[in-house]
């Protein structure tokens, strides 16, 4: 079914409860809450946790006693979605300014201001590209499915039998998950991931004697099992095709052309060649590949500016059903020129150059459209939680680096307006996968989009001066850094900089990258998903094609075994169907819903890590935990999740017999 025509759980003519008081103000307190436990996560780890299925979850806890509707609990949940997306767009970027020594502590003004405009930026870009990344594509937003079925399956549903059914699914694959998590982050009981170096012998090259090597891993996460389950073999594939070329093909031939790098081990120098030069490649490849998205989306992207022009000429748009109704394109274009204004002054604020300033106010409005398109686009093909947003906001720092060299600028006033820019970029472009995730759930759910844009810019206006005070008060208590506060992004970030502006940048790499993506284009495979996989840890590459290859069996076999049930669902109307549902559909909701609890349950253990830190508290068992018990334990969930699609085909097979 086109998703033009696709029938919510809501339907679009009947009007219930949505953006209410009750909703706003839970929306306001988890995006508070989930923006600080993330803000912390990704000083001290270097990521965050996604936070739209514990919002989810904590939404409809929190609104229980008030008999929530649906759409009430789907606009809570989208506060603690941009809450969490926002910190990650802060943390990323706004602590490169005091590595490079532009600033000595945070600045909680210039925080907030940068942390606002660019996560409102990031909501009103999604505006015109609603439609043409949602609903004119077949991307599957896997978060955005596990989502629509938490709530679906939690809130208001009246046939208790199916709920009842629907419900031990997706509970037992949370729990699952939850405890796996658990184990892995708070007990330190089992690994979360394996990896290991093979040795392929020893190369002369270029006249000295250099030995070969070969990586292996995977992370035993449950969550990514899910992921690869809900997108399918296809773009599992593609992710894995990714990883592949990138950890198995390019990094062993650099190793056996340059030597392990000086004074590390072979796993060592394994990480720092693909850290330092091959993940570029996926860097330039996401450029080009975005790009080209772009491209081939014109003609919605195209339709959507039509009509906001129209609007700001007085004109009359066509009057939309509810669920296709954004908020007014005249006022979302008048906000983002006007954002130019305070972005200007800020950037001026911090360098004192302001001519130099004006231009790059102007570029920053169009990067961060471009930016928030990619983010949005990847978001939409793996998930918020495995979206590359540090690719992305590498992609700017390189272009505009460039610039400010192009301008004779190479100073810490010039370094201070790149990162700057970065972290406006960066935010908007974080907010913007939130937003995409989250408003597929809407469209399945039938929420009123221009509802859901004013939740997540209120959720990103409570959440900008809270995130301030945090990151300020972080930075005091342990110093960006240090062994208790490290911040890994922003020192990648800040060493890019200066990188680039110092001419120690690898371009090289970064070319390739670009002409890669020509290549996929012209061979016609998807460059996005390649592009993850080059730029992400191998170790996720592989528990999302695991999940993808289950999906496969699954689906071949019960093709060979009900060949008459021809007609087949999406996944998305898996997600919201309640009644009617054939023996085919019963097995891959079941499949759908215990992927969803496997998300579910990692992303709110992760939560609960999280604050357990910011705690101080410390339930660690081992010191050194084993790996192969937790790669068993996940092995035995990824065989669980083709047993019980399976299970569930034969039992409501033998029902409709009986």
């Amino acid at each position: 079914m086109s998703r033009e025509n696709f029938q919510p759980l809501i339907p679009p003519e009947k009007v219930v409860p949505e953006l209410t008081k009750k909703a706003v103000f839970v929306g306001i307190i988890l995006a508070v809450i989930m923006g600080s436990a993330n803000a912390y996560l990704g000083l001290y780890a270097g990521m965050t946790v996604s936070a739209a299925i514990p919002g989810a979850i904590m939404a409809l806890a929190l609104l229980k006693p008030f008999r929530p509707t649906v759409l009430e609990v789907t606009l809570g949940m989208m506060g603690a979605a941009a809450g969490e997306a926002l910190a990650a767009g802060v943390i990323f970027t706004i602590p490169a300014l005091v590595v490079i020594g532009a600033w000595e502590q945070i600045h909680y003004v210039e925080t907030t201001l940068i942390a606002l405009i660019g996560g409102i930026l990031g909501v009103l870009w999604m505006v015109p590209l609603r439609r043409a990344l949602i609903v004119k594509t077949d991307l599957p937003f896997p978060e955005g499915i596990a989502v629509a079925a938490v709530i679906n399956t939690a809130v208001g549903t009246e046939e208790e039998e199916e709920a009842g059914k629907a419900s031990f699914w997706m509970l037992l694959g949370a729990i699952l998950a939850g405890l796996v998590k658990f184990s892995q982050v708070s007990l330190n009981v089992i690994k979360g991931k394996i990896e290991t170096i093979l040795a392929a012998g020893k190369y002369y090259v270029l006249g000295k004697s250099t030995e070969g090597y070969f990586y292996a891993g995977t992370a035993a996460s449950p969550a990514l099992l899910g992921v690869g389950y809900i997108i399918g073999p296809r773009i599992a594939a593609y992710v894995f095709a990714g990883g592949l070329l990138g950890w198995v093909i390019i990094t062993p031939l650099i190793m056996v052309a340059t030597g392990l790098p000086a004074g590390a081990t072979p796993l060592e120098g394994f990480m720092l060649i693909w850290s330092d030069y091959v993940r570029y490649l996926g860097v330039g490849a996401m450029v080009v590949g975005g790009l080209y998205t772009i491209w081939k989306l014109r003609e919605n992207l195209i339709h959507g500016v039509k009509e906001a022009i129209i609007g700001i000429r007085g004109g009359q748009v066509e009057t939309k059903k509810r669920t296709d109704t954004d908020l007014d394109f005249k006022k979302v274009f008048l906000t983002i020129g006007f954002l130019i204004i305070p972005v200007f002054l800020i950037y001026a604020w911090l360098s004192h150059m302001y001519a130099i300033s004006l231009f790059m106010a102007v570029l920053l409005v169009l990067l961060t459209f471009v930016a928030s398109a990619i983010a949005g686009y990847m978001a939409g093909l793996l998930g918020s939680s495995n979206n590359p947003i540090s690719g992305v906001t590498v992609a700017v720092l390189l272009f505009v680096s460039i610039i400010m060299l192009a301008f004779g600028v190479t100073g810490t006033s010039g370094m201070t307006i790149v990162i700057g820019m970065a972290a406006v970029v960066c935010c908007g472009a974080a907010i913007s996968g939130d937003v995409l995730q989250s408003m597929a759930a809407g469209q399945m759910l039938g929420a009123t989009p221009w509802k859901q844009q004013l939740a997540e810019i209120l959720g990103v206006s409570a959440a900008a001066p809270i995130l301030a005070i945090v990151v300020q008060a972080l930075d005091k208590a342990y110093g960006i850094g240090s062994a208790d506060l490290p911040a890994p992004q922003a020192f990648l970030m800040g060493g890019i900089v200066k990188g680039v502006i110092g001419g120690e940048m690898v371009w090289p790499f970064v070319i390739a990258g670009a002409f890669l993506a020509l290549v996929l284009i012209l061979m016609d495979i998807p460059v996005l998903p390649v592009a993850i996989g080059i730029y992400l840890p191998f170790t996720l590459s592989v528990p999302i094609l695991v999940g993808g290859i289950v999906r496969a069996i699954v689906d071949r076999r019960l093709k060979k075994l009900s060949p008459e049930e021809e007609e087949e669902i999406s996944d998305w109307e898996m997600a919201i169907k309640r009644t009617g549902v054939k023996p085919k559909e019963v097995a891959h909701r079941a499949g759908l819903l215990f992927s969803a609890g496997l998300i579910a349950g990692e992303a709110i253990m992760g939560v609960i890590g999280a604050f357990l830190i910011i705690g101080n508290i410390n339930l660690g068992l081992l010191k050194e935990a084993p790996a192969w018990p937790g790669m068993l334990i996940w092995g035995y969930i990824a065989f669980l999740l083709g047993y019980i699609v399976m299970r569930e085909f034969r039992k409501a097979h033998e029902e409709i017999e009986s």
